[in-house]
């Protein structure tokens, strides 16, 4: 009897040892870096939508930026010394050119250069510093390409890669082009049977390397099927060719829509202090699409031959052996209190420089409504990074006035709660769900909780005891086919009508 009681104890101690180790695997978060240990590292290494990475190296110091698409200011400048910790330090285009793909980030002499599409056209701004100021940006009056990738050739001559294998010259201070484009890596052609969107090479970023000049491009299209992004590479000896493409390739790539991290690809090579190299690229969380195409990083090694990839076993859904460097970056904080000076990093808004409606006074940010209606009144917006977390706000308006929290997209692929001096209404997209009376007056505190992509609404008097508006909208559904774009669902505030209203206290709490 003796021996049964402790075989049944054993059993059960071993149950709750695995139970509790699936548990916490199962809920470890994963829309954040974090650590298993202090060692290493886990992607992705910027949560939220921050797609198309462009990188580099300065020193012990990295620099990297995104496509900011219609956001605005845009082109923000991300600084870190491990790879892993990254802060905002400015944003490098303040002047609304249009729909901003994507960059690439470049020094050179004593100069930094991003060059950029947008508008059908192709654009560059520079500084003497990441930190800026940034110039007004300048037309390159090259169209009919994207995804521009600077190259300097070992005469010091510039150029231009493009989307498409092309690839133009530069003037010599890198504002202006010299000649016409001309043909140049067109890329490896993937098997046919793979399930992709289409061939599209674009993001041609360049490494010189020893004798080579690598390309690493991006192709299958990055809004298709899981299995439809990739990396892939090439090297010549010249930036004008002949190329060969990697035995490697696909460099990176989901070989299944069973895999947590879907359409990898539009990869960045860099090297840290040691000498170790890394990739940083973009790609869907499974079932999280509504985070965008968020930035990870996978380290990179050398063949004998000079060719590079990922070494084997390396996962990116693995824990993984951080670079080297240390930081002393604080944890990213989204939340805004409005005690500051000028309107903090974190925000942008959407085709418009919110600067115009913004002020801010006696630690409140005072917003211009501006429109009859949602759609007329471009939002404040911060970039949601995680699986599960609630924002919330303090609000006074002013007579005329509508306020309210939203999670957007754009103008038709949005939800929101809005507020004025009659009722609480929660919208999906254009559609009333409910409405319910005000009883606050002008003064309360709304809040959104987003849990796994099922949204709820709450509005309350002090804060603190909330009162939940009783729909729910699912927003596993906003694909981002339907509505025209690469699908992201960011936080932020609102105003439309007549007056101003005073936001306080924002708060975005991960959950």
């Amino acid at each position: 009897m003796k021996m049964i009681t402790i075989s049944k104890l054993a059993f059960f101690l071993t149950l709750v040892l695995l139970s509790g180790s699936i548990y916490s695997q199962s809920k470890k978060p994963a829309s954040q870096s974090t650590t298993s240990t202090e060692n290493y590292y886990q992607n992705p290494v910027l949560g939220g939508d921050y797609p198309d990475p462009s990188i580099l190296r300065d020193g012990k110091d990295y620099y990297m930026t995104h496509s900011s698409f219609e956001y605005y200011p845009g082109l923000l400048i991300w600084h870190s010394t491990d790879l892993i910790n990254w802060e905002r330090v400015t944003y490098a285009l303040n002047k609304n050119v249009g729909s901003v793909w994507a960059p690439d980030l470049a020094k050179y002499k004593d100069t930094y250069y991003i060059y950029f599409p947008a508008n059908r056209t192709n654009w560059v701004v520079t500084a003497k510093s990441p930190q800026g100021p940034w110039s007004e940006p300048v037309d390159l009056k090259l169209s009919g390409f994207i995804d521009p990738g600077h190259v300097v050739d070992k005469d010091g001559t510039r150029f231009l890669y493009l989307s498409n294998g092309s690839l133009v010259r530069l003037s010599e201070d890198g504002l202006s082009t010299v000649g016409a484009p001309e043909g140049g890596y067109k890329g490896w052609q993937f098997p046919k049977e793979w399930s992709t969107e289409c061939f599209c090479l674009e993001s041609p970023k360049s490494t010189v390397r020893g004798d080579y000049f690598y390309q690493t491009v991006a192709e299958g299209g990055t809004a298709g099927p899981a299995t439809s992004h990739m990396v892939v590479s090439g090297r010549a000896k010249s930036p004008h060719g002949p190329w060969e493409n990697s035995p490697y390739n696909p460099i990176i790539h989901t070989k299944s829509r069973n895999e947590r991290w879907w359409s990898q690809g539009h990869g960045s090579l860099v090297d840290d202090v040691n000498g170790n190299w890394w990739i940083l690229y973009h790609s869907y969380e499974k079932y999280f699409q509504t985070l965008g195409r968020q930035t990870l990083m996978l380290p990179i090694e050398w063949t004998k031959d000079n060719w590079f990839r990922v070494p084997k076993g390396v996962q990116s859904s693995s824990s993984i052996r951080k670079p080297a460097g240390t930081s002393s970056i604080l944890k990213d904080n989204l939340s805004d209190n409005f005690s500051g000076q000028k309107l903090g990093l974190q925000w942008q808004s959407f085709k418009h420089e919110p600067s115009q409606r913004v002020s801010l006074k006696d630690g409140k940010l005072e917003l211009q409504a501006k429109g009859k209606s949602f759609e007329d009144s471009p939002p404040l917006l911060v970039n949601a990074a995680d699986r599960k977390y609630e924002v919330s706000v303090e609000y006074t308006i002013e007579p005329g006035t509508t306020a309210g929290l939203t999670l957007f997209y754009n103008e038709q692929g949005n939800m929101r709660i809005a507020v004025d001096a009659n009722q609480f209404a929660v919208f999906n997209q254009a559609n009333r769900k409910i409405s319910m009376k005000n009883d606050l007056g002008n003064h309360g505190y709304l809040r959104i909780l987003n849990d796994e992509n099922e949204v709820g609404f709450y509005y309350s008097s002090d804060g603190k005891n909330w009162t939940r508006v009783e729909r729910t909208i699912d927003a596993t559904g906003f694909n981002h086919n339907i509505f025209g774009g690469f699908m992201s669902l960011r936080a932020g505030i609102f105003a439309f009508g007549e007056g101003k209203v005073a936001f306080d206290n924002f708060v975005y709490r991960k959950l």
